[in-house]
């Protein structure tokens, strides 16, 4: 009987041992299971650079949480925002820049303009547009291919600089590098003024901020190239690299800003940069004219109020909210700030070519009423900024992009009521991209995504949750 009991013992001992092996292999097995599906399901999300090491990030509850794919879909919506933009106020660039020198334009453009005939820009040697005969948005059908332009091409060279430099902040020899290898030193290089003076001071040896000092830049033709538009045309983007953080944004362009611009043209700029950054805070609750307005009176805040930046957006905000139709409040401007030279804007008595149709501060004053006339609305307000004259490409890509992240892909092309192209061709104005200087909206919003990644953990300190595929981004206190 102790025999059997014995042998019964040693069974029940090795039954149980195996019970618990088993488990454990089991166990071990299920794990297995679980981290392959885990990285799977990491592997099947295709916004994942794996130069960066994402490191484990414990959020806190007052983070702000953003969608990662949504935001890439919000970047497609800025590029072809901004394309459209950029080609509709092509047509009516330097068409309408007043009367004072020797180019006198006439009458400015009004609302019942839109859709007859284009007029002659001041350089157009007496021929309308070729982009179109009429006053009229230009499109890219699904087959074409958006050609690159200055108010997009920069911008796009600052993107595909940060992310092959793998960084946040670009060093003044990366600005300058990255100049030279993809800018043509010759014409045609598609560069004017504050732009091409830095460009041929980096030829020189020189680098930024040293490319907008006003004691190395001034010559013959400008004492200021500091105060011209160019730094308005390349520098927004910054804003969305930084979500919900200007104050990162900022910091990140500082000096692509300071490549070409200094005090009042430089304040715009950041300007620019701040609604870009705050796009992505604003409460969803708001309607989108509510949203724009508390975006734009955000922004002012940013400025010096004794600048004529200042005083110009708030001379446009007064006339608005007065109700006064938008052609008065740009004939106001006009007016004032370049007939008058109030605030100090003396651009006219300094006799500019053109009165200085592409300094900063009238291009900003002529955008302000695109901006605020325009509602949030991106057909509207394009259409204000291709008639309100100037530089009229500036202001409605810079409004176009902004509106176009805003509301997304399918919202341009639902307030459009079409489909566009996604293909953008970066060589038509700049040089030494690979891929042959073709790319997708897809690919373009892709590399963004990468470049916010790194900007989250290094610069903001937040964190990247691939499972969930967000941003924490810690905010400011």
């Amino acid at each position: 009987m102790n025999r059997l009991k014995n042998n019964y013992m040693v069974y029940k001992e090795k039954y149980r041992i195996y019970f618990f092996c088993s488990l454990l292999v089991f166990a071990v097995l299920l794990s297995c299971n679980e981290f392959k599906k885990d990285n799977q399901s990491i592997n099947n999300n295709q916004l994942i650079d794996t130069s960066i090491i994402y490191i484990n990030y414990t959020p806190n509850a007052t983070d702000k949480i953003i969608l990662r794919s949504d935001y890439a879909n919000k970047l497609y919506g800025f590029w072809l925002g901004q394309c459209i933009a950029n080609w509709t106020g092509l047509v009516t660039e330097m068409d309408k820049i007043g009367n004072i020198g020797e180019i006198k334009t006439g009458n400015f453009y009004t609302r019942d303009d839109w859709g007859k005939p284009d007029q002659p820009s001041i350089w157009g040697q007496g021929i309308p547009s070729d982009l179109s005969s009429t006053i009229d948005f230009v499109f890219e059908d699904e087959d074409g291919v958006w050609g690159s332009d200055d108010d997009t091409d920069i911008e796009f060279m600052y993107q595909h600089l940060l992310y092959s430099n793998r960084t946040s902040v670009l060093s003044a020899e990366q600005i300058k590098d990255g100049w030279l290898k993809h800018i043509k030193k010759e014409e045609e290089n598609f560069l004017w003024v504050s732009n091409q003076k830095a460009m041929d001071l980096m030829v020189e040896g020189f680098l930024p901020p040293e490319t907008s000092d006003p004691k190395i830049t001034s010559d013959s033709i400008y004492s200021n190239y500091y105060e011209m538009i160019d730094a308005q045309l390349t520098t927004e983007i910054f804003g969305f690299f930084a979500p919900s953080r200007p104050d990162i944004a900022l910091k990140m362009a500082k000096l692509p800003i300071q490549t070409t611009a200094r005090e009042n043209a430089e304040w715009i700029s950041e300007f620019y940069i701040i609604m870009y950054s705050l796009a992505s805070y604003v409460t969803q609750e708001l309607s989108q004219k509510e949203k724009i307005y508390w975006m734009a009176n955000e922004a002012r805040k940013g400025l010096p109020n004794k600048s004529y930046a200042a005083k110009m957006y708030d001379f446009v905000k007064e006339k608005h909210t007065k109700n006064i139709p938008w052609e008065e409040t740009r004939d106001a401007l006009y007016k004032k700030y370049q007939v008058e030279q109030a605030d100090g804007y003396d651009m006219t008595s300094r006799e500019l070519y053109c009165n200085g149709c592409f300094a900063a501060g009238i291009n900003f004053g002529s955008s302000i009423i695109s901006l605020l006339y325009g509602e949030g609305n991106i057909k509207k307000t394009i259409k204000i900024g291709a008639l309100a004259g100037w530089d009229a490409d500036n202001p409605t890509a810079t409004w176009g992009g902004l509106l176009g992240f805003m509301i997304g892909k399918e919202g341009v092309e639902e307030a459009f009521g079409r489909k566009f192209s996604n293909k953008f061709n970066i060589h038509r104005t700049r040089i030494n991209f690979p891929n042959n200087g073709l790319y997708t909206f897809d690919e373009m919003a892709e590399t963004g995504i990468y470049i916010i990644d790194r900007v989250v953990q290094d610069e903001i300190k937040g964190g990247i949750d691939l499972q969930k595929d967000v941003w924490y981004i810690p905010m400011l206190r």
